[in-house]
């Protein structure tokens, strides 16, 4: 169907797809907030896992459908690439965040385990790519890797929250989880989860069109499918991580903005094992370009400066905004200028 539009209206078709992703986005924050208060798993768990996956799910549909397509480095880029951008988008929000550095005063130590576990969750499709090439039904083991060390981490991070063996110290601009005054824990929270469960649905058809436009334009204008993948439905399907974080920001509920785009990054590397199923020529980890696995590196490299910045909380850096946000969003641009070839 795509293919009989015009470019104009077939880029109308994006634009309008985008502005349902963000429009849902916006509407999930304020109902994720309420559910952490309400069921009182906290904001950075509910961030990190409830609100990360919601936010992910227009990605996922984005690369299940380039898979099935046959599109490998599309589909693989689309998840690596929103990695990169959600974590620049959270650098974007320390600079918002003025009082003091974002990643000092949302101190978490589930956000702190959550970014650890995405190293290892990146470092796992590094591994599948120079291993020799092996498939089971056409899935690599690397995905059902991927599938169990994440599934250990959700468990794993609302543990820690419940009985945590390390614990961040206080400051004056430290901002605590602390629940609403007018979300009372007893009501049913029922209600808010089917809202919440009715968004991601848009959230998924908006998603479909994203894919289907950004196959299109792959041919049409005989462009990179990693250069597409990475810098058009990445950061497009990655626009309510953007727009969350902002609005969790202005509610105050800073370990929910900091969980939600770790978390939604954690999610993403799921997006390997789907596309991996979809993926009905061998195993993805060997159809890929060396454009998609440099946007890998780049995601590792972003993801470690800021567990570094979580760790060591500096109160102030350049500008009023931490080190690491700093550093993360020079290394984004450089990744975006050195894939166009700019300069």
């Amino acid at each position: 169907m795509f293919d009989t539009f015009s470019l104009s209206v077939l880029l109308g078709f994006g634009a309008a797809a985008s502005a349902v992703i963000l429009v849902a986005g916006l509407r999930m924050t304020g109902l994720a907030d309420q559910i952490a208060d309400r069921t009182g798993l906290g904001e950075a768990v509910v961030g990190g896992v409830l609100l990360g996956a919601a936010t992910s799910f227009s990605g996922t549909i984005v690369s299940i459908t380039a898979a099935l397509d046959g599109r490998a480095s599309l589909a693989f880029s689309n998840g690596i690439g929103g990695i990169a951008a959600q974590t620049a988008f959270l650098a974007i929000a320390d600079i918002l965040y003025r009082r003091a550095n974002l990643e000092h005063a949302a101190a978490e130590l589930a956000n702190v385990f959550q970014c650890g576990l995405l190293l290892l969750l990146l470092s796992v499709p590094l591994a599948a790519y120079t291993l020799p090439e092996f498939a089971i039904w056409g899935v690599h083991p690397a995905s059902l890797v991927l599938v169990l060390v994440y599934g250990f981490g959700v468990v794993a991070t609302s543990r820690l929250r419940e009985a945590p063996m390390w614990q961040p110290v206080q400051t004056g601009d430290t901002r605590s989880d602390t629940p609403e005054n007018d979300d009372d824990t007893d009501k049913s929270s029922k209600g808010l989860i089917v809202r919440f469960l009715g968004l991601m649905l848009v959230m998924g058809v908006a998603g479909w069109t994203v894919s289907r436009v950004g196959a299109e334009l792959t041919d049409r204008l005989d462009v990179s499918a990693s250069l597409v993948g990475a810098l058009m439905t990445a950061v497009v399907t990655s626009l309510p991580e953007l727009v969350t974080t902002l609005a969790a920001i202005r509610r105050g509920a800073l370990q929910l903005a900091v969980g939600g785009i770790i978390g939604g990054n954690t999610f993403d590397t799921l997006f390997l094992t789907v596309s991996d199923i979809g993926y009905r020529e061998g195993s993805i980890y060997h159809a890929i370009e060396t454009g998609d696995l440099f946007w890998l590196t780049v995601g590792l490299l972003m993801t470690a400066v800021m567990l570094l910045g979580l760790v060591y909380r500096e109160r102030q850096g350049p500008g009023g905004i931490g080190r690491e946000s700093l550093a993360i969003l020079l290394i984004y641009a450089g990744a975006i200028a050195v894939q166009t070839g700019i300069g």
